[in-house]
């Protein structure tokens, strides 16, 4: 009797997998996943056809860029006129500063932007930055003031343009944030006279604009000042600057004190460790860490914030950008001039964002979900 076996069949083939990496997969993956996205990208896409060849056209093909105000006038319906940023250029970057000492606001901005770069390196962060720090300060103020080794003395009202928005940025964020750990810790204290300062500090600061801050620190402050006695507006308004970034920034770190789980610092008590210890060496580096967008979106917004010290007579990039166009001759090019100091906002403040990604993809390595 014959035996009756199975009979084969084979199983039929199976689509290849889907790509998850390269051009296709990410068009696919974050501008055409569903039919909502595919439609916002393909209305984008139309609005930039629309938009994208006339500006070209106007800001490079058509735009002249000799500072000739005659051609400037002549395209002026149908090009750009860079050469306002040519004529105006070291106006609108170094203020009133004198025009024969301009090497050295220069040379002052060219070494704190080398050090901030760095600064966000890796191999830098050694305990002997912070020493550095607090000698490029130091050859900044002695640059821009003179006065010693030689160099012409120049009074701070005569400081503007960008050195002035970088001093202002970059001295005041350095102040503040340990300042704002302070208080952040002040907040959270059990001491009731500490936390109730604190409390005040933050509430009173956050609870009125920049520019209230700014006014009561260059007008309304040296009335309280003793007869005779003065204070350079430059340190009012960096002072004014530094404590309202300090109340901010304080707000953050202490989000970040909160979201920090008890358990962390009950094991630090349990180690023998003191309060400060358990503080510098456990609670503040988690804190900090799970709080980097906040705190350099801070950042972001103190540098540009520094464009409202116009009002006290300080005029910073967007202010000496106004000094520069008081010139009849160029006024009517100012959009032309926003643009260019839009662009130097930009480079900075997008710069930042995304060393605030590298750094928040460095903290979190061990912390990333798959």
């Amino acid at each position: 009797m014959a035996s009756s076996g199975a009979v084969f069949s084979p199983i039929p083939p199976r689509a290849a997998p889907v790509a998850t990496q390269g051009l296709v997969a990410w068009l696919k993956r974050s501008l055409f996943d569903g039919y909502a996205n595919s439609l916002a990208t393909l209305v984008t896409l139309l609005v930039l056809i629309w938009l994208v060849p006339p500006f070209f056209n106007w800001s490079a093909v058509n735009a002249v860029f000799a500072p000739d105000n005659t051609a400037c006038r002549a395209a002026q319906e149908v090009g750009a006129c860079w050469g306002v940023i040519v004529e105006k250029g070291r106006l609108i970057l170094f203020g009133r500063y004198p025009y024969a000492e301009q090497w050295r606001p220069l040379l002052a901005c060219a070494m704190l932007i080398a050090l901030l770069v760095a600064s966000c390196l890796r191999l830098f962060w050694r305990a002997w930055l912070a020493g550095l720090w607090i000698a490029a300060l130091a050859i900044f103020l002695v640059l821009m003031h003179g006065g010693t080794f030689g160099l012409t003395p120049v009074e701070t009202s005569r400081w503007g343009g960008f050195p002035l928005t970088l001093m202002l940025s970059v001295v005041s964020l350095a102040v503040a944030f340990p300042l704002a750990i302070f208080v952040a810790l002040g907040r959270s204290s059990k001491l009731p006279a500490i936390r109730t300062i604190c409390v005040l500090y933050v509430e009173l600061i956050r609870g009125v604009p920049l520019i209230s801050v700014l006014f009561m620190a260059s007008f309304m402050f040296p009335l309280f000042m003793p007869q005779g006695m003065t204070i350079d507006v430059l340190l009012r308004v960096l002072a004014g600057m530094t404590l309202f970034a300090a109340a901010y920034l304080a707000e953050v770190v202490r989000g970040g004190l909160q979201a920090l789980p008890k358990g962390q610092l009950e094991a630090a008590q349990s180690l023998g460790l003191s309060y400060w210890q358990a503080t510098r060496m456990i609670v503040l580096p988690q804190a900090l860490r799970l709080v980097v967008p906040a705190i350099v979106n801070t950042f972001i917004s103190t540098f540009k914030d520094t464009s409202l010290v116009t009002i006290v007579s300080l005029y910073d990039l967007t202010g000496a950008l106004q000094l520069a166009l008081g010139d009849a001759e160029w006024r009517k090019f100012f959009l032309e001039g926003q643009l260019f100091v839009a662009g130097v906002y930009f480079v900075f403040c997008f710069a930042m964002s995304r060393y605030s990604r590298w750094v928040e993809a460095y903290l979190n390595t061990g912390m990333r979900r798959q």
